[in-house]
């Protein structure tokens, strides 16, 4: 008896040891996230009126060779809605310290390209390499007519969610991506169920002081900045600017893709994050 328990105890071991890490959920400091896999950790930063679910092509890919961790940004998604000052590079940085991590590759859509900008310059010894996809930039004066967002406004402030999603689905920023039939369902999912972000108080918000716009040469991560051919002109500007002025980063485009490349074409943006990856992880 004493036999047969211990060889159920090693073999449970063994099985333990040699299968896939499953995924660990949770909330730190009022921050939702969820960890998977094991290797060198890579942290994904969603895009504006979307959450972590947008990497979901991505996030199980990821796992067979990395700690993968996504996160809602605060007043997106599970996360807790600002009530207090805060700082989205502190955030990340606070989520990286619970979860053991001195060091991370950062990934970034938009939104999240911008605070993986901000988090480079704020924790440089943090980032093991960078990723910029489709990128804004704390300090870039946007001019594109896609940053109208007025009506966008008007709706949120009238709680009127669904057609704050619908209007945010017109935009350029989404028209593009909606023209694929396949992840229609899934970006209106993503832009209904945060809809409410457009109330996020921006008083409480700490920018970076001077702007990342004027402080892109202070970054020595590696990095790569991903451009989609048929995104606005304003994000064409800031991938220039970015790979003019971040020491040796790289850029690639998909030519195909508007401003949400990874859900758009997900097989050749995670082929160019991967080789990134791989040439910078130990």
């Amino acid at each position: 008896m004493i036999r047969c328990c211990l060889l159920t105890i090693i073999s449970l071991a063994l099985c333990a040891a040699f299968s896939p890490a499953s995924a660990k959920s949770g909330k730190h400091n009022g921050i939702y996230f969820e960890a998977k896999g094991k290797g060198s950790p890579v942290v994904l930063v969603h895009g504006g009126q979307m959450d972590r679910r947008m990497w979901d092509f991505q996030f199980d890919l990821l796992a067979k060779d990395y700690h993968v961790i996504r996160y809602d940004i605060r007043g997106f998604g599970k996360s807790e809605v600002p009530t207090r000052p805060y700082s989205y590079a502190d955030d990340q940085k606070a989520l990286m310290k619970h979860l053991g991590l001195q060091k991370a590759s950062i990934v970034g859509l938009s939104l999240g390209a911008a605070i993986a900008t901000d988090f480079a310059i704020t924790y440089p010894d943090s980032v093991q390499a960078l990723v910029l996809v489709c990128p804004g930039l704390g300090g870039f004066k946007f001019e594109d007519k896609a940053n109208d967002l007025r009506a966008i406004g008007d709706a949120a402030r009238e709680e009127n969610y669904d057609k704050v999603a619908e209007l945010w689905l017109q935009n350029p920023y989404m028209s593009v991506a909606m023209e694929h039939a396949g992840i229609q369902a899934r970006l209106r999912a993503l832009s209904r169920d945060n809809a409410h972000c457009w109330l996020n108080n921006p008083l409480l918000l700490r920018r970076l002081t001077p702007t990342a716009a004027e402080r892109l040469r202070e970054i020595r991560a590696p990095t790569l900045v991903i451009d989609g051919g048929r995104d606005v002109s304003d994000i064409h500007k800031i991938v220039a600017k970015l790979t003019a002025e971040i020491p040796g980063s790289q850029q690639q485009v998909l030519k195909d893709c508007g401003h949400i490349a990874p859900m758009e074409n997900p097989e050749a943006f995670t082929k160019l994050l991967l080789d990134f990856l791989k040439a910078h992880n130990p």
